[in-house]
C-alpha cells in the first residue's frame, strides 16, 4: 500500500526541503503550521492515495486478463507454461519430481455441433470446476487451448501422478453436465508423465511426451489415463 508522508518541520531552507523530499517525503509543512493548511494538504494526499489504489487495481485486472482464460477463469496457455517453468526450476534446485498431465475432452466437437457453442462453453466451465476440485490448491492447472488442459503437479512421482489423473478423470465423468434441458455425458482422456531434476529448458520435451501419451489414450478408446515413461532429458539428474 502507498503511504503518503507529510513532514512537519521547523526547517524552511530550500536545501532542507530538498533533502526531505529526496528522503521519500511526499509533502512538507513548516512550523508553526495553520490547521486549515494541514487539513487541505491531507485532502490532497487522500486524493493521491485513492488514485494510486485505482491504478493498482486496474494494473492487477490487466495482469489477470493477460494470464487467465476469460471463459473458465483458469490460467491461460502462457500462464500455465510460466508455472511449469517455475516448478521445473524449483524441482531442479531441490532434485524433486514434477508430474505433467495433458487432458482433453473426448468428442467435444460433437457437443458444439449438436448443442451449440453456448453448451460447449457450459461444458468447459463445469469441467474446469470439477478438475479444480480434484486438485490441490498449489497444483498448477490451466486451459492449454480449446478443450485441452495442462496440469502441473509438484513433488509428484509417476505412481502418484497416475492416481491424481484417475481422480481427475473420474471427477469429470462422474455425473452428466446439465445444459438447458439436456444432460451431457462428458469424458476426458489424459496423458501423464513425471520427471525428476529437469530444467525449464526441458519444458517442450516434457509437454510433447504428455501429449503423445494423450494421443495413445484417445486411440485406445478414450476416457482413460495413459502413462508414459520419463522422456530423455539433457542435463536431467535422474
Amino acid at each position: 500500500d502507498y503511504i503518503y508522508v507529510i513532514v512537519l518541520t521547523s526547517k524552511n531552507h530550500s536545501e532542507d526541503i530538498l533533502e526531505c523530499m529526496v528522503a521519500g517525503a511526499d509533502d512538507y509543512i513548516t512550523k508553526p503550521f495553520i490547521a486549515g493548511e494541514l487539513k487541505a494538504r491531507i485532502f490532497a494526499a487522500n486524493r493521491i492515495v485513492e488514485l494510486h489504489e485505482k491504478f493498482i487495481s486496474a494494473q492487477n485486472q490487466l495482469k489477470n486478463q493477460a494470464t487467465h482464460d476469460f471463459l473458465t477463469g483458469l490460467w491461460n496457455r502462457s500462464g500455465i507454461l510460466d508455472i511449469l517453468n517455475k516448478e521445473l526450476g524449483r524441482a531442479q534446485r531441490d532434485d524433486t519430481s514434477v508430474a505433467v498431465m495433458m487432458g482433453d475432452l473426448d468428442k467435444f466437437k460433437a457437443v458444439n455441433d449438436t448443442y451449440g457453442h453456448n453448451a460447449g462453453d457450459i461444458v468447459l466451465k463445469e469441467t474446469a470446476r470439477r478438475m479444480t476440485a480434484a486438485l490441490r490448491p498449489y497444483d498448477g492447472f490451466g486451459r492449454y487451448g480449446g478443450e485441452e488442459f495442462l496440469i502441473v503437479v509438484p513433488h509428484c512421482d509417476i505412481t502418484f501422478a497416475e492416481e491424481v489423473a484417475q481422480r481427475i478423470r473420474r471427477a469429470v465423468c462422474k455425473t452428466p453436465i446439465i445444459c438447458d434441458e439436456h444432460e451431457l455425458s462428458v469424458t476426458m482422456s489424459m496423458g501423464v508423465t513425471a520427471v525428476c531434476g529437469a530444467s525449464p529448458e526441458n519444458a517442450d520435451v516434457i509437454i510433447h511426451a504428455a501429449d503423445a501419451a494423450l494421443y495413445v489414450a484417445k486411440e485406445s478408446g478414450r476416457n482413460r489415463v495413459q502413462i508414459v515413461d520419463s522422456p530423455v532429458l539433457t542435463g536431467c539428474s535422474a
